[in-house]
Order: C-alpha cells, then structure tokens, then sequence
C-alpha cells in the first residue's frame, strides 16, 4: 500500500513539473517570455467584469465563478508546462469551462474563450489552429445565440478579439520559428565556413613546410654523414639547413599572421548578418580598396566593437558604414539611428580609442539622444600605404550617410 502511494505521489510530482518539451521549458533561454506568460493573467480581470457592468448578477454567480476561476487558472498552468503537442486539449477544456459559465457570468464567459483560442495558437500549422479557433468561437456563438440569446454585436465583438489574439501568438510562433530556422542556418554557413578554412590552412601549411622539412632533413643527414670526412662541408650544410628553418620560420609567422587578420570586407559582411538578425537594417559599402595590411586587421577590430554595441545597446532600426580614402587619410564612418545619448565612454569606446591611436588615428564619437550614435575615425595614410589604396572622391567609395534622426 505504501508503495503505491509512494508510486502515485511521483507520479502527481511529475505531472506538475515542465517536460523538456513544453512550452516553459521552450523559454528557458528567454526569461522575458515567461515573465510575459505570467503577465498575460492580468486580463482574468474580466472574469469578474459582471461586478461592474451587470445591473444584476445571477444567483449563483459567486458559487460559480470561485469554481471556474481555479479551474481555469490550473489549466493554464499546465498547458505551460505539459508537452506542447497537447494545447488543443488545454484551449477545449478552456472552451468547455466558457460554455458552462457563460449563462451565469457573461464577462467570464468571454474572457475564458478568448483564452481558448490563445491556448489553441501555441501549436499546429496554422490550418490546424484557426480550425480549432473555428470550433471554439463557433460553439460561443451558438451558444450565445440559440441558449442564451446574446446580441449579435456583442458575440460579433468578443469573437473578433479571440481570433485576433489566437492570431497573434500563431504569428509570434511562426516567426519565432523562421527565426530559429534562420539562426540554425547562419551556424550551419559559419561550421562550413569554418571547416573550410581548416582545410585551407592544412593545404597551406602542408605546401609550406613539406618540401622545407625534407630538405632540413635531407641536409642534416648530409652533414651528419660529412662531419668525420669534411668539417668544413658539413658546417655548410648546416647553415645552409639553418638558414632554410628560418626562411620556413618566416613563411610559418606570415601565414599565421594573415590567418589571424580579419579582413574589413569579411567583417562588413560579418556585421550585415549579425545585425539583420538583430532586425537592424545595415547597408555599407562593397568595393572597398586594396587596404594596407597594417590597416586591415585594425579597422576591422574597431568595426567590430561598433556594430557589436550597435547590437547590445543602440536600439536601432537602421545603420550603416562608410569608407573613404581621399587625399592621405582613411576615413571610416559608422552611424546609427538607435537611442543615442551616451554621455559616458565604457569599455569599448575606450578600446576602439586605443586601436586608432596605435594606427595613429583619431576618433570622433558623437551621440546625441534621440538622434542615434556617430562614430568617424580618420587615419593618416604613408606613402606606402597611399600606393596600395588609391585617392577617391567622395562618396564613390562609401554611403552617404543619413541623418540619424
């Protein structure tokens, strides 16, 4: 006996626990949608809407909605937290709860069934759900209409209202779920992207250092062989071998410091994918010049920290980058139309700072609020490096940018 009990104890335990499919669980990574789920009761004000607009509550009112309120609250709760495949099951015994309670307290009656058919969006094809949506409003308007002889209007309005709200979260999940589709495929680019480079750099190093090692090796032989006949012939050859490990040395450093070095085109492209994601329209040039090597890697790190804190912090809908080489100076322009009003540099304007000045450049950083976020960094060019990027009008290289109003 005590072993059932115990048995039927877990059991009950289990049944109140999220399963790894529900919905609750589903938002374990977004703690705002759960604090929303739990914001969404507030509307159950209007189960005890009769209070204030009926001119006479029904005898039996209190008796019944102190049932069906509990009822309903419990229900909610476990279409949270139970596999989402069963939903349908939770909004028609939402439905049910509404049908039974609608004659004796209309607002609460309404409002249960507008919750039915936003139970009944939490899962399905969107056929499926709008035909339980179907079902859930049609038997409300059957009821109110041939049982309890509700106006038109009044069946008309509430029904409007519970599929505009079943729609919605039919829409939220779906783009939810385009969304997550669309996540899965960036990393599935990045894997490949990444697996492809890993094969380059193996071909790379492979052509680099086997004919380099095999010759070592060939000459270090040699001059073993040699030492005992020929001092002076094996003091060659290991120079020689010396000589060709350092050249390889050389070529190893060059290839891994060109490895490391991200492109200012690449991370353009880089930013683009981060910030569309973020739903951030981000526009920015695409013929960008031959950069001196010593400016590639360095801008491409400062455009990083500025579209990395356009993401986290500017809360914009659009933003752009703009390049320039006129003259003996390399501007790059980066501006938002988000929030603005950063009167405090943190962290990443300071590190951007320090990146400019060892280019030895300057950086102007205007953000005024309400008007977006502007950052400008001009870097004098050499000679050398005027060679490699050659001078542009204005504006052929790069966006004008907008006003960030």
């Amino acid at each position: 006996m005590n072993a059932r009990l115990s048995s039927d104890t877990r059991m009950a335990r289990s049944w109140f626990q999220p399963t790894p499919d529900s919905l609750w669980n589903r938002f374990r990574e977004k703690p705002r949608l759960r604090v929303a789920s739990l914001f969404n009761l507030v509307w159950t004000v209007y189960v005890f809407g009769d209070l204030v607009f009926a001119q006479k509550l029904n005898p039996h009112w209190w008796l019944a909605t102190l049932m069906a309120f509990p009822a309903f609250l419990a229900i909610y709760a476990i279409s949270y937290i139970r596999p989402i495949r069963q939903a349908p099951w939770f909004a028609a015994a939402v439905a049910l709860l509404a049908y039974s309670i609608m004659g004796i307290n209309a607002s609460g009656g309404a409002c249960f069934m507008i919750y039915a058919c936003a139970i009944m969006g939490f899962e399905g094809s969107p056929k499926r759900c709008y035909t339980g949506m179907g079902f859930v409003i049609g038997g409300f308007a059957l009821a109110g209409t041939f049982i309890y002889t509700w106006p038109p209007s009044i069946l008309a309005t509430i029904s409007f209202i519970a599929l505009s709200v079943g729609s919605i979260n039919v829409i939220y999940r779906f783009n939810a779920q385009r969304d997550a589709e669309l996540k899965l495929s960036h990393d599935e680019v990045r894997r490949l992207a990444a697996m492809a480079e890993r094969e380059r750099i193996g071909r790379d190093l492979h052509d680099l250092l086997g004919h380099t090692l095999s010759l070592i090796t060939l000459k270090l032989e040699l001059s073993r062989r040699l030492i005992d006949r020929d001092t002076d012939a094996a003091r060659r050859e290991m120079e020689e071998a010396e000589s060709v490990a350092r050249h390889a040395l050389a070529e190893v450093r060059s290839a891994v410091t060109g490895i490391r070095a991200t492109g200012l085109a690449g991370e353009l492209a880089s930013a683009r994918l981060l910030l569309n994601a973020s739903m951030v329209q981000f526009d920015y040039v695409s013929n960008l010049p031959e950069l001196p090597e010593r400016l590639e890697a360095g801008l491409a790190l400062i455009l990083r920290e500025a579209v990395t804190n356009i993401h986290r912090h500017a809360r914009a809908s659009s933003a752009e980058a703009r390049v320039e080489v006129k003259g003996g100076e390399l501007t790059l322009c980066i501006a938002d139309n988000g929030s603005g009003g950063v009167s405090a540099e943190g962290n990443g304007i300071c590190g951007m700072r320090e990146r400019v000045r060892a280019l030895g450049g300057t950086l102007a950083f205007e953000s005024e609020r309400g008007k977006g976020t502007r950052v400008r960094i001009v870097v004098p060019l050499t000679a050398a490096d005027r060679r490699l990027a050659p001078t542009t009008e204005p504006g052929t290289l790069g966006l004008e940018t907008r006003p960030t109003s």
